[in-house]
């Protein structure tokens, strides 16, 4: 299976008629499942990473499973709070074996992602740029989950940085909105620490699956047809590192329930965006968010955030 699409609703609406039509359904321990072995996607503005639709736009937890990417830990009360079904993956309550926090920044004591910058920083067109994220170790012995993800790998050609993910599975109704909202991300956050503007997100996936449980929310995507085509804002320009370890900070002080003054942290509309969006996803008072709703830079974020009041 091939899919090109400019957005992520336009892969998704190519993509879940096509595993509808997938016989016969295979049975796993998760319940039955259809399935595409080796399937590509290709994202051509990868800042098109939010669905439009009602059911498919996760903005609130795929931005903290991002930051929890980004925290360098895999610890399960960060994660937990955005992603509950992680709770099922944790052993010991405390971690997250899978996470893909220590392997991005600590794997084996190496920075892989500034080991990619620095490599393409110095050697521009080279094709060596790979993190590694499945391990041997994740199948020499029995955990409760491992990685989806194996490698991530990124490539400048015409002054734009592509990215390719390679994933040994993928739900394709769950997971796949979730990761191609982080990679891309990602692949923003790299592309901007090398002055370059981001290029295609390419998703390579042995199993794309889609469990019958989820057939029926697939159809009502389905049914809801076109979506406007809206990207997010591009990345402010030059090191975005002091800002994301900024957000990463404000997050941490929201998720405790202190509170923050976005005007004393001097950043840049897009971050205070992020930061907004974090403050609306943990506030419970209707009144407040439909604020911070309306203090939004982004105005196409506001969607969004009053679906959570209506939620609430």
């Amino acid at each position: 299976m091939h899919i090109v699409g400019e957005t992520l609703d336009d892969v998704l609406l190519e993509l879940y008629p096509k595993l509808l039509a997938s016989l016969p359904l295979i049975t796993a321990t998760r319940g039955e499942f259809a399935e595409a072995i080796g399937a590509l996607i290709q994202i051509q503005r990868p800042r098109a990473r939010l669905s439009r639709s009602e059911t498919r736009g996760r903005l609130f937890s795929s931005l903290g499973e991002l930051l929890w990417y980004l925290s360098g830990d895999n610890q399960l009360a960060f994660i937990e709070r955005y992603v509950s079904d992680y709770r099922r993956e944790s052993v010991d309550g405390v971690t997250v074996y899978g996470g893909y926090c220590p392997r991005l920044f600590h794997q084996r004591s190496h920075d892989q992602i500034q080991n990619v910058i620095d490599l393409l920083d110095k050697r521009p067109t080279s094709r060596r740029a790979v993190i590694q994220i499945f391990n041997a170790e994740d199948i020499g012995s029995e955990h409760r989950e491992i990685p989806c993800s194996t490698t991530m790998q990124f490539l400048l050609r015409d002054h734009r940085l592509d990215m390719i993910v390679t994933m040994r599975s993928n739900d394709a109704y769950l997971g796949l909105p979730h990761d191609v909202f982080c990679f891309t991300m990602l692949q923003e956050i790299v592309a901007c620490s090398l002055n370059r503007d981001i290029g295609v997100y390419h998703h390579f996936v042995g199993s794309l699956h889609l469990y019958e449980k989820h057939f029926h929310e697939a159809q009502s995507l389905i049914e809801e047809g076109y979506q406007s085509r809206i990207e997010m804002p591009m990345m402010p320009t030059g090191d975005p590192w002091p800002a994301l370890k900024s957000v990463l900070k404000a997050e941490r002080s929201i998720r405790n329930g202190e509170q923050i003054v976005l005007e004393g942290l001097g950043l840049e509309p897009y971050w205070n965006d992020l930061i907004r969006i974090i403050q609306a996803f943990f506030c419970t008072d209707n009144g407040v968010i439909e604020r911070i709703s309306n203090d939004m830079s982004f105005a196409r974020y506001r969607p969004y955030i009053l679906g959570r009041v209506r939620r609430i």
